[in-house]
């Protein structure tokens, strides 16, 4: 497969940045028909060495990093592992929070019985972390950034949808009111900060919001 819409936003020796699209995972399904991915994609066209360091979900679009040697990979995965990193996200949101800004700090674990979805579980759940702010309000919904202190799997959507304001066009997670306002999940990773893995150097990307 082409590289298509996927952007390189930045590249040298150690590791590649990349904008993902959405509806294109970060690395291979299980199904055969799910072999197509971000990762595979790059393998493919000119960067045969690259090496995942964390996901997005499939629906979820903005920026990846990708280590292009085994040292680099090491070491990226350690700054993820140990949140050295800083991430945030750009999101729309139904409704509007009463307060400009909040902390959501519920655990979450699978749904056993409605895989992929995720649930807030006060008993068996993995703690997770997330800082909100409200951008810009737009009467039945808002703008929001998101940050993530933990990363757990469809962290942002349910940490949302727990404090009655889940994301426009999540086809898990959103009501119907939600979901007819946008045709994609409104979920995009805008900002992501990182030391190089070779220098020691800070780096910071920014992608605006397709939406």
């Amino acid at each position: 497969m082409p590289l298509s819409n996927i952007q390189i936003v930045y590249q040298d020796a150690a590791l590649l940045v990349v904008n993902k699209p959405t509806l294109l995972l970060s690395v291979p399904g299980r199904a055969d028909d799910n072999k197509d991915c971000l990762v595979t994609r790059l393998q493919e066209n000119g960067y045969p060495e690259a090496r995942i360091v964390h996901r997005l979900d499939w629906e979820t679009s903005g920026l990846m990093v990708l280590a292009r040697d085994a040292d680099s990979h090491r070491e990226l995965s350690r700054q993820f592992h140990d949140r050295e990193t800083e991430k945030a996200y750009a999101a729309l949101c139904w409704g509007e929070p009463e307060l400009d800004s909040g902390r959501i700090e519920l655990p979450l674990r699978y749904a056993p019985d409605n895989k992929p979805r995720h649930i807030v579980d006060l008993e068996q759940g993995r703690h997770a972390l997330t800082f909100w702010r409200v951008v810009e309000r737009h009467g039945n919904y808002a703008r929001v950034e998101l940050t993530p202190i933990t990363g757990r799997s469809h962290q942002l959507r349910v940490h949302m949808l727990s404090i009655g304001h889940p994301l426009l066009g999540d086809r898990l997670y959103a009501n119907p009111e939600a979901l007819a306002l946008r045709d994609r999940l409104c979920l995009h990773a805008s900002l992501l900060c990182l030391s190089h893995p070779q220098s020691g150097e800070r780096l910071r990307f920014e992608s605006p919001a397709p939406f």
